[in-house]
């Protein structure tokens, strides 16, 4: 039963995460029906980075307040409405509104992940991260290929009037089958909010594993913000559809994280990110070196999203075992650094290209996957939280200093 759950968990995170990355292939066409240039068409993606980024930070710590249930119903009826702003989108700002509210309220896999972690307990915790982050890197993924081929039929609109439609099934899916979970946490918004501070300063390991993932982020980020204009620019007969189908190239990569996960549960995680580590930074040389071949750019992306979504998955798991009444916060520290890295990434990325093109966009991935390397080797910190205390001590703190 518990499997079942776990697998129909990550049909939901795909299909949910999905609204973040149907964008990356369009961009193109974004700059053509809005007549702006590519760069100024790239803030559409950096728009759904930072609003996730912040729905992370704002909706995430209330999965240990609110029955989760309820908060599946809020968040996809806010991310339908959003989407369908994006399809009508009229110009260039509305779509980076729209963009921003999308990404906003698309935080439902960063819920879900805590809740396998959860019915799992200790034994299996690395296993069903590993089902459910599947699934979501696959969303990731895949939802490149979607957008693009879906685009190329019938229009980029068609795309998020297909996603809209997809969250009203995850919402009907999630109510059926999810058990109810009591919350862990009864005090209010504020202090829940506070508490973050709390175990961000308790915690190295919260520091350490976020940090590494938000320098990788970065660099993944930074890849697949420009990979549409890298391709229009070796043949302008690769559109959207070429630029989506390199999704599909990717979950080769993402599917080892089933695998990482029972890696991880079995032996130290810290081994495991430091090995997809470099299997992350030699994909970056490979880009930078063949990226000019779609054979060198296929290669390279297998590498990326192996050696990305590896350590991704270890991360997440060493993450969710630090404090057992705190999952969600947490995941919120982790996952909210992690994205502002990928906002950042975005960014630099876009800005790369525009002054120096495919050199430049290497220059930045490479940049922020040795130093998420040198991280990595680095020591977390030699101050750990008293061992007397207990895992309620993050509430409680929180409440003293009310």
């Amino acid at each position: 039963m518990k499997q079942s759950i776990y697998w129909v968990m990550a049909l939901a995170a795909g299909l949910v995460v999905a609204n973040n990355y149907y964008n990356q292939p369009l961009l193109v066409d974004f700059a053509h029906t809005f007549r702006v240039t590519e760069g100024q068409a790239g803030v559409i993606s950096v728009a759904a980075q930072a609003g996730y980024a912040l729905g992370l930070l704002f909706f995430i710590p209330l999965g240990d307040k609110v029955e989760l249930r309820k908060l599946f119903a809020f968040t996809l009826t806010a991310s339908v409405v959003a989407l369908v702003a994006m399809a009508a989108a009229p110009t260039l700002p509305w779509a980076v509104a729209a963009s921003f509210a999308a990404g906003m309220a698309s935080v439902a896999p960063q819920l879900l992940t805590p809740l396998a972690a959860q019915i799992a307990g200790p034994q299996g915790r690395g296993k069903a991260v590993g089902i459910v982050m599947l699934g979501l890197l696959c969303g990731i993924l895949v939802s490149r290929t979607v957008s693009g081929v879906i685009a190329a039929y019938f229009g980029w609109r068609a795309v998020y009037a297909f996603a809209a439609v997809a969250m009203v099934a995850v919402a009907a899916m999630l109510a059926r089958v999810l058990p109810r979970v009591e919350p862990t946490f009864s005090g209010s918004y504020g202090v829940l909010m506070r508490s973050l501070f709390v175990l961000l300063r308790e915690e190295p390991v919260v520091r350490q594993t976020a940090s590494i993932a938000a320098l990788q982020f970065a660099a993944f980020s930074a890849f697949w913000t420009t990979l549409a204009f890298h391709l229009h620019g070796l043949d302008p007969r690769y559109g959207s559809e070429t630029a989506g189908l390199f999704g599909l190239v990717g979950v080769a990569g993402a599917s080892a994280s089933y695998a990482v996960g029972k890696l991880v549960d079995a032996h130290d995680p810290r081994r495991v990110i430091l090995a997809a580590s470099i299997v992350f930074i030699a994909s970056y040389g490979l880009l930078a070196w063949k990226g000019a071949s779609i054979g060198g750019l296929i290669v390279g992306v297998i590498l990326l999203d192996l050696g990305l979504q590896s350590s991704h998955v270890s991360n997440m798991a060493r993450n969710l075992a630090v404090r057992s009444t705190a999952m969600s916060r947490a995941n919120t520290l982790y996952m909210t650094i992690r994205f502002a890295g990928g906002a950042i990434g975005a960014t630099l990325g876009n800005y790369a290209w525009s002054v120096w093109h495919w050199a430049g966009v290497c220059c930045v991935g490479i940049v922020f996957a040795g130093a998420s390397m040198l991280l990595q080797i680095t020591p977390a910190s030699s101050r750990r939280r008293p061992v007397a205390k207990s895992d309620k001590s993050v509430d409680h703190e929180a409440r003293e200093a009310r």
